[in-house]
């Protein structure tokens, strides 16, 4: 049995991030954000997270704090002691969507559960925390010289794979990976271009991709969520793994994609499931029809970074992880859940996630 949830506390997070993060999308200058903490009967604390992003959840900091202050508080401190399963269920159907606001609730509902079982997430998920978990680094859509220039710095930093921003235009974006290319020759490609593409640009530019000799270990979310046909036609139609990621929200979407086979790999967030049960459901999914995932996340603060480091180091189906967020974040106060050694991500040893609690009554 889980110990009565007490109290739930959230405030408002703001940092400046180092460069501008740019896709096909959206720019993002400061992360805004909200940070809470989840407290036990027994006096256990965990914490959770959420970003702005109005892009894919539509949720703003301020509809953050209200579902979190509001329906989801209610649901977590009328109940009982009872089991970590059914409250996470409390959260979940608290509203109707909000997923960002949700996920860090459970987030912190997680982090508390396995430090009261005195252990890290991961191994209370079923997972080890020796598991050496290697990000990307993330090369924001600019100009051909400056995502280049941004290409050699995150290779001195330690960085083997990179993530390029696309989707502006299947010309320009060409250029843009020639570019990359040709200034870090010895790296892997992720490319994602964000819903960026129609069905027959995506094809056409992947394919000059592919013919060009250009290493691609994958192609993330070619075209719009919504369009799993056309998402279909784009992975029958290249070589390289297509992966979904806006596409995923919810096991039932990642099984709708799987039987149409619009895509080869899944990107789990738990800003965009809603919790780690649902997050762990996509990934039952993916590996029942043989297909391998990543762990990813938004532009979020470092708690929720964290989290999904755990996720991933719980689940067989999760090869690949994509959780670099919090490295474009300056913000040397907001510290745990992992160390980053280059491009590896050695987690925390201790329980729950590795966060400690703030000063009481600094809330919203």
């Amino acid at each position: 049995m889980l110990p009565a949830v007490t109290d739930l506390r959230a405030r408002r997070y703001s940092a400046p991030l180092a460069r501008p993060f740019i896709t096909a999308r959206r720019r993002v200058d400061t992360m805004l954000g909200v940070l809470v903490e989840l407290e036990l009967a027994d006096g256990t604390v965990g914490h959770g997270s959420a970003g702005q992003s109005f892009g894919v959840t539509g949720e703003s900091v301020d509809s953050v704090l209200a579902v979190l202050n509001g329906p989801v508080k209610q649901a977590l401190t009328e109940r009982a002691d009872t089991g970590r399963r059914e409250v996470a269920a409390g959260i979940a159907g608290s509203c109707v969507g909000n997923f960002a606001a949700k996920a860090a609730a459970d987030m912190a509902l997680h982090d508390a559960w396995a430090r009261t079982l005195g252990v890290p997430l991961a191994e209370a998920l079923g997972g080890d925390t020796a598991t050496v978990l290697r990000t990307d680094m993330t090369v924001s859509l600019d100009t051909p010289q400056r995502m280049a220039d941004a290409a050699v710095e995150a290779v001195g930093d330690g960085f083997d794979v990179l993530k390029i921003k696309l989707g502006n235009d299947w010309r320009a974006d060409l250029e843009r990976l020639r570019a990359v290319r040709d200034a870090a020759p010895d790296v892997r490609f992720r490319l994602d271009a964000n819903q960026g593409w129609d069905v027959k640009a995506a094809i056409r530019v992947i394919r000059a991709i592919e013919d060009a000799g250009i290493p691609l270990e994958l192609v993330e979310q070619p075209v719009a969520d919504h369009d799993l046909a056309g998402m279909a036609a784009v992975t029958a139609a290249v070589d390289v793994p297509v992966m979904a990621d806006e596409s995923v929200s919810s096991p039932h979407s990642a099984l709708e994609i799987v039987q149409r086979r619009a895509a080869d790999m899944l990107n789990i967030k738990l800003a965009k499931c809603g919790g780690m049960d649902e997050a762990l459901a996509i990934a039952d999914i993916a590996r029942a029809a043989g297909i391998e995932c990543m762990v990813g996340a938004m532009m979020e603060p470092r708690i929720s970074i964290a989290a999904a480091a755990h996720l991933a180091a719980a689940h067989p189906a999760v090869t690949l992880v994509d959780l670099d967020s919090a490295e474009w974040i300056d913000d040397p106060d907001l510290s745990g859940g992992y160390t980053l050694r280059g491009s590896e991500m050695h987690l925390h040893p201790g329980p729950g996630i590795g966060f400690a609690p703030w000063v009481k009554g600094e809330q919203e």
